[in-house]
């Protein structure tokens, strides 16, 4: 590539010809296929709107990473391709940490910077907000409530969030393996301590004498991380009714993309839970959907942000179990961009396979800074800029970009003048995002927790069962709030079925059992995946 102009040549007018090393990195953009429009080309302090950069929309799925500093413009840059994949009819996911997405909802209003910038960048500016649906984590927020159960969410998963060793993890996948094949049903938390109460009392440890044996001291280590756990708030997490990841994939009656927006204000001193969240979700994904190659379009984009946070202290083989979902989720038609400060937070294997990059500016403070500057650099094509001296002086809204072109070959790589997004940047407000979510046809159907019979009321239900209850974590002022609707729930099974049917089709606990059973092939894939199996075996 034609080198830029030095710096003693006269640097040209963004509305004039452009240069002719601006002029052949904008030839790399010029596809011919339906793009997402990023910004323009720019050199110096100018930047050239004849001299588009973009993303084809068919190697979304080739997944991506949008990195840089603290307030270099990350998020706006979500927001930005995130409304336009939705006109294109692309459904998007987004997670929500400092709470200021939610303005992705409604029109922006104008002002002088944004109608500025459209200017400097050859935007033509008119706000419009996207079809959204928002979500909490376990409905500690405003959102509709995502929950998930132990069961499937797993053993790998879950020893992460506990942070426990490779050997704990083993045994928690033990206990896992164990309920599987006795039918005790791990919905919530309070199921797994009665398991694992249980499989440390005198008959529990014959249970397990063909398949070894879960030491006193290892059940107390995972018992007091459950503790822990549940004392924070997290427990709300875990139950029923469980969300359909399908959810995800919904668009709107016009034929745009949904919005998922998962607000997270209210975990963030839960991060690890809060990724390994994440993660889930994408696992469940793959589980669900079809095979189907490459589309001209993705089924869904997903954006992981905070990555970091999933892979700091990670396992070897739950390092394994990410890499495998990355490199086969594409196939599924999902895109994945994570979401970080730097590119040396993403291990190797996993940078490997993310084909689009958006790097805002970087700041070389310490040395360690000066480090991963370098690091950086390392990670992109060799090009006409000299990168450690563009990274570190990009404003707030400017990046380096190259991607994927049709043909599956890098672009050139384009320091960029990113576009305005034409919805709010910014919150919605208390008030509007309440309305938005008890507006949701959705919100009947997760809102209200459920407790069912599983592996709590099962153990606690046997004549010489050691105790059940196991430590001060089951959380006994929340089973004294609920004990109600499942005390009903089995009088009207003893009553039996005439008159009821219809109610029982439309029960909540009935679809969230249904598609428990339903998807139990899914959920061994998922052991595969993000479970103890290969030790199992």
């Amino acid at each position: 590539m034609t080198s830029a102009p030095p710096p003693s040549e006269p640097a040209s007018q963004p509305g004039s010809e452009p240069p002719d090393a601006v002029r052949e990195i904008a030839a790399g953009y010029a596809f011919t296929g339906p793009a997402l429009d990023l910004g323009a080309v720019l050199l110096g302090a100018d930047a050239y709107p004849r001299a588009q950069v973009r993303i084809p929309l068919g190697v979304l799925n080739r997944h991506g990473l949008v990195a840089g500093a603290t307030g270099t413009g990350k998020t706006k840059t979500l927001q930005l391709i995130a409304e336009q994949l939705s006109a294109q009819g692309v459904p998007v996911f987004l997670a929500d940490i400092k709470g200021d997405v939610s303005g992705i909802s409604v029109p922006g209003t104008p002002n002088d910077r944004i109608t500025g910038r459209a200017a400097e960048v050859g935007q033509s500016w008119t706000p419009r907000g996207c079809p959204a649906e928002f979500y909490a984590l376990g409905g500690q927020g405003t959102g509709i409530p995502v929950r998930a159960t132990v069961t499937s969410f797993g053993p790998l998963l879950l020893a992460k969030v506990l942070e426990l060793n490779e050997t704990q993890e083993a045994s928690l996948g033990l206990v896992f393996h164990y309920a599987d094949r006795s039918g005790l049903e791990l919905y919530d938390l309070k199921d797994l301590t009665a398991v694992i109460s249980f499989l440390t009392s005198p008959e529990g440890k014959a249970e397990l004498k063909g398949v070894g044996g879960l030491s006193a001291a290892t059940a107390g280590v995972i018992l007091r991380s459950l503790t822990v756990l549940d004392n924070e708030g997290a427990g709300a997490f875990f139950g029923e009714p469980e969300f359909d990841t399908a959810e995800l994939l919904r668009t709107a009656a016009d034929g745009r993309g949904v919005v998922s927006v998962l607000e997270l204000p209210a975990v963030q001193n839960r991060p690890r839970l809060f990724s390994t969240f994440l993660m889930w979700l994408l696992a469940d994904l793959y589980q669900e959907l079809p095979e189907v190659g490459d589309l001209d379009r993705p089924k869904l984009v997903f954006f992981f942000d905070e990555a970091h946070l999933l892979f700091k202290g990670a396992s070897t083989s739950f390092l394994e179990s990410i890499t495998q979902t990355v490199r086969l989720i594409r196939s599924k038609g999902v895109g994945i961009f994570f979401v970080t400060q730097t590119p040396k937070d993403v291990p190797a294997d996993v940078l490997a396979q993310l084909g689009n990059r958006v790097q805002h500016a970087l700041r070389a403070f310490t040395p360690d800074d000066a480090k991963a500057l370098k690091a950086t650099v390392s990670t992109f094509p060799r090009s006409g800029y000299d990168l450690t001296e563009v990274l570190t002086r990009l404003g707030t809204g400017e990046a380096v970009v190259t991607v994927l072109s049709e043909k599956g070959a890098p672009t050139p790589v384009a320091a960029t003048r990113l576009r305005a997004p034409r919805s709010l940047m910014g919150p919605v407000g208390e008030p509007a995002l309440r309305a938005a979510v008890e507006a949701s046809p959705l919100a009947a159907r997760y809102r209200d927790a459920i407790d069912r019979e599983s592996a709590y009321e099962k153990l606690t239900a046997r004549p010489a069962a050691a105790p059940a209850a196991g430590p001060e974590s089951v959380s006994r002022s929340e089973r004294s709030e609920r004990p109600e609707q499942p005390t009903r729930e089995r009088e009207r099974e003893r009553e039996g079925p005439g008159g009821m049917l219809g109610s029982l089709l439309s029960s909540p606990a009935l679809k969230s059992f249904a598609r428990s059973a339903g998807t139990q092939l899914g959920r061994e894939i998922t052991r595969s995946l993000f479970g103890t199996s290969r030790r199992l075996r």
